[in-house]
């Protein structure tokens, strides 16, 4: 299935869709993407902060990063990472840096160590806080000081949630402390030894209110068992019941799938 355009109607002007063949080839051009947020933010053309994802669908895209980044001249690279300002969509309460299964310790893994970005260049919830709904609110006011997010990195979950919003969830709801659902503990298992009744209960997230108020979001899904929910995402009208719905009212919208992931997409258009 080719690069293309679908047109959802009432709810969304257009959503651009890529569709790569395989897991790598999405993470590489998604990189690429990043990569072109990133000179735009060193060039002065956006102010915003990055908003970035973690998972499985993420994993090579933080890999082709790293490679694209140490393929430029060493000048150009570190002009580039000298701007490099991002804020996570969500951590696990309980977990902190230190934890190997925190989502700090991910992104540091993934991009702070090797690019040797500051930890202030790379924010997060604090999984730690004694006040988690007060660590949220802290939160979003901080995305809100820094002028909201520019390009947004998103990952589609089984259930239909973005960051960790759970359905029911409407498009109003800010960044708070989230109660995960059983699928959503199920899914993420094989990060804490395949127990799901290891996965944290809780986490901080940031709410659809603050994604949807990004510049640009780039919604990237990977793997067959994503089909249906990314059809539902994208076809269907915008319902509480699959919250990544809502993302159909954004008017820059990208989406970049895996064929595997598009099949019901491309079996629709």
């Amino acid at each position: 299935m080719p690069s293309t355009s679908l047109e959802l109607g009432p709810t969304a002007a257009s959503i651009r869709l890529a569709v790569e063949p395989g897991p790598e080839a999405l993470g590489r051009r998604v990189a690429a993407l990043l990569l072109g947020a990133l000179r735009d933010r060193a060039r002065g053309l956006c102010q915003r902060p990055l908003g970035l994802a973690t998972g499985r669908t993420m994993d090579p895209v933080y890999a082709a990063l790293r490679d694209h980044l140490a393929a430029l001249p060493a000048a150009e690279r570190s002009e580039l990472l000298a701007h490099w300002h991002s804020f996570n969509l969500d951590e696990y309460v309980g977990l902190g840096p230190a934890d190997p299964r925190s989502f700090a310790a991910t992104m540091a893994a993934a991009v702070g160590e090797p690019l040797g970005l500051a930890p202030a260049q790379l924010c997060l919830p604090d999984g730690l806080a004694a006040d988690p709904e007060a660590e949220a609110q802290r939160y979003g006011a901080a995305i809100a000081a820094a002028g909201g997010l520019g390009l947004q990195l998103l990952g589609l979950g089984s259930n239909g949630h973005v960051g960790f919003n759970e359905p029911p969830c409407g498009p109003e709801a800010p960044c708070r402390c989230v109660e995960l659902a059983p699928a959503t503990r199920r899914q993420n298992a094989a990060g804490f030894g395949g127990d799901p009744a290891a996965v944290p209960r809780w986490a901080i997230s940031l709410g659809l209110a603050e994604i949807l108020q990004a510049e640009e979001l780039l919604l990237v899904v990977s793997g067959g068992a994503k089909a249906e929910i990314l059809r539902r995402t994208l076809l269907e009208p915008p319902t509480a019941d699959v919250p990544a719905s809502w993302l159909q009212r954004h008017p820059r919208l990208r989406v970049m799938a895996d064929a595997e992931a598009a099949a019901e997409l491309s079996r629709r258009s």
